[in-house]
């Protein structure tokens, strides 16, 4: 288990939040994180979201997800807005590009620095890997890997990092290309759940690999949107405290409500780590609904592929591709 600190949060929502090393960064980040996704929904009256987040930054939450793509940028705004009048010094603010040319990760990243409104972003993450060939478009010759390192030089982004949820086997090339080409991840996010633990899993092939690098590892989908919770097998708080047991940096889960910001902070507050027999237990409860990852859709459907519905989000083919493609 990664070794804990706890902070005390400030304003009405106060309480002590633990907090976690971010792999090998010396940046410590709290033990639960605000999912960029549900706080930019449209269900979800913007004033409210601002609301919302500033509540998580004062209880200690201060990993705050997001990514370029989410609800055509109003995510970012709305995390912007959020981390005016002093809010920012308590934010650690991730977002993600889908861009895999240079200069669409480039075009992508400083149209996110605009909607947050911050000279820098803390990490950067290549977003949706979840094709070989997102691999081989990143790192090749005139690649979003070029766009990223030279933003880190410019002072735009401190760390680098990746995510996926379709495949382990798409995570594993891409950190043995990183390799081939001398770079190693501050940060990979990953599905991380009691159902995963049974199906096409994550925890059982990549965390090891992460946790041997000391890769950051960033835990989300504990809940996989709710679809957990209609197996009626694992209550949520099981489900986040079970992706809180395994040594992630963070576990970021999505808030689109006060009830279920209280559920986050509820979570993170009675942790405490699970028994072997205690973890057994929730696998056992959890193993029939793992089935052919039915509940899993963002590994067996393309309902969460957002990069494929839009594959101009990616940029154009290098002309290396374009010629040996005919």
């Amino acid at each position: 288990m990664k070794s804990e600190k706890r902070v005390s949060g400030s304003g009405s929502a106060t309480q002590e939040m633990s907090q976690r090393p971010l792999g090998q960064t010396g940046v410590n980040v709290s033990l639960v994180g605000l999912g960029g996704s549900h706080i930019g929904g449209k269900d979800l009256p913007a004033d409210e979201a601002v609301r919302l987040i500033r509540a998580a930054l004062d209880a200690g939450m201060n990993f705050m997800d997001n990514s370029w793509d989410y609800h055509e940028g109003e995510s970012e705004k709305r995390l912007g807005r959020a981390l005016k009048d002093g809010y920012r010094q308590k934010a650690f603010v991730m977002t993600k590009v889908d861009g895999r040319s240079k200069k669409e990760a480039a075009r992508q990243l400083d149209e996110s620095l605009k909607r947050l409104q911050v000279d820098a972003i803390d990490l950067l993450q290549h977003h949706e890997v979840i094709r070989f060939d997102d691999i081989y478009r990143i790192f090749e010759e005139g690649g979003a890997m070029e766009a990223f390192l030279d933003a880190k030089k410019a002072g735009k982004i401190r760390f680098i990092g990746f995510t996926g949820h379709k495949d382990p086997e798409v995570h594993l090339h891409m950190l043995q290309t990183a390799k081939e080409h001398d770079f190693r991840f501050d940060a990979v996010q990953l599905p991380l759940n009691v159902l995963d633990a049974h199906y096409r899993s994550f925890e059982k092939r990549v965390l090891p690999e992460l946790v041997a690098e000391g890769i950051a590892v960033l835990g989300m989908k504990s809940l996989a949107s709710g679809a957990i919770l209609k197996t009626k097998s694992v209550s949520a708080i099981e489900c986040l405290h079970y992706a809180m047991n395994l040594p992630t940096s963070v576990v970021i889960t999505g808030i689109d409500s006060q009830k279920i910001l209280d559920q986050a902070l509820e979570a993170a507050r009675t942790f405490q780590p699970l028994s072997s027999g205690e973890v057994a237990a929730i696998l056992k409860k959890s193993k029939p609904a793992s089935k052919h990852g039915a509940y899993e859709l963002f590994k067996t459907t393309s309902a969460f592929d957002a990069t494929a519905e839009h594959p101009e989000w990616l940029g154009e083919e290098s002309a290396r591709t374009k010629q040996l493609a005919g």
